[in-house]
């Protein structure tokens, strides 16, 4: 695993163990003024991150922008004398400011926002490191654009050095590119188990035996992921349909082909011909899929997760989980309650 010093955490709910989580390395930044009192009445004297909300956000949809008035993560950054006022009462040392505008963002806003965070850091002296957070677009699918890291880092180099220069303060620059390192290298292969049409002015449907219990993404957010059919036969030479790829879930939502940001708009995509038994792999899946998942809806087990190593060999690193582990938290009552 990864060493607990080399962890940064910024959460809506401060776990009840927080001191125990700091002795480990663990580095925390506040989210809240009440994050903020909470952590200083744990461990006055330490040291603490700020995550600030900069009141400005970006991303792909309205559900990925996490900065501005309408967003509550984060403390928004007028509030910034108040947090003087208690790291001062609990004798807190402010070492670190984190900042998160979105996700898919802009990279104008991105680096607008860059310039609002490190103003942030010349009211906190002892700040040592600027965390800019992530959020640099990926592309899934082959009409997306990849962040341009160079085209975003360089502004970014000049605010640093700018800063540096005016204050004497050289700060570390920390960023978290998750998803953009590891979204496409993952993939969900589920099978067709069923194939049904709803007639000449309808559609034709792919009924998958996976769906937003494994890919929760396009449910939620309307995001699109490359969808191809694998026949079961290698051999097999088909044409190809549109069609509309759902899940397995009792839900119209469970809906994988939905349309751009619209997950309730159900759009075609043509794939090549499936027939029922054949494979289709949902691609992009390895950011925000397994560790967003519905898990266990419709009483549907955890899928099991394979690593693909370099030989081509497959490791199994996750099993399917038991159906009894589904149920198995739950607590007999006495018959006496029940009647």
């Amino acid at each position: 695993g990864v060493p607990a010093d080399r962890l940064s955490l910024s959460t809506q709910e401060l776990p009840e163990n927080i001191a125990e989580l700091v002795a480990m390395g663990i580095k925390v930044n506040a989210c809240s003024l009440s994050q903020l009192r909470a952590f200083g009445e744990a461990l006055p004297g330490a040291d603490v991150g700020l995550r600030f909300n900069p009141g400005l956000g970006s991303g792909g949809t309205g559900k990925t922008n996490v900065g501005g008035p309408s967003s509550s993560f984060g403390i928004w950054y007028e509030w910034e004398e108040e947090c003087a006022a208690i790291a001062a009462e609990h004798n807190l040392k402010v070492v670190r400011v984190h900042t998160h505008i979105g996700s898919g963002s802009d990279p104008a806003v991105w680096q607008k926002t860059a310039g609002m965070s490190i103003d942030l850091c010349r009211n906190f002296p002892d700040v040592v490191t600027l965390n800019l957070g992530g959020g640099y677009k990926v592309a899934r699918m082959a009409t997306d654009k990849f962040t341009d890291l160079q085209e975003c880092g360089a502004p970014v180099k000049e605010i640093f050095t700018k800063f540096a220069e005016e204050t004497g303060r050289e700060l570390h620059l920390e960023i978290e590119p998750g998803t953009f390192l590891v979204a496409n290298t993952g993939a969900v292969v589920s099978t067709v188990q069923d194939k049904v049409s709803t007639g000449p002015s309808g559609h034709t449907f792919l009924k998958l035996d996976a769906g937003m219990t494994d890919v929760l993404r396009p449910s939620l957010y309307g995001a699109q992921h490359p969808l191809i059919v694998v026949p079961a036969d290698p051999a097999a030479s088909r044409d190809t349909e549109k069609v509309v790829v759902v899940g397995h879930c009792c839900e119209s939502g469970d809906l994988l082909s939905c349309a751009p940001d619209e997950p309730e708009t159900i759009s075609e995509r043509e794939l090549t011909m499936a027939e029922v038994g054949d494979f289709l792999v949902v691609e992009g899946s390895g950011a925000y899929c397994s560790s967003m998942s519905t898990k266990n809806y419709n009483s549907f087990p955890e899928a099991p997760e394979l690593l693909l190593t370099e030989d081509g060999e497959l490791h199994v690193i996750r099993a399917r989980q038991p159906l009894v582990e589904i149920w198995k938290n739950e607590v007999q009552l006495d018959d006496k309650i029940l009647s």
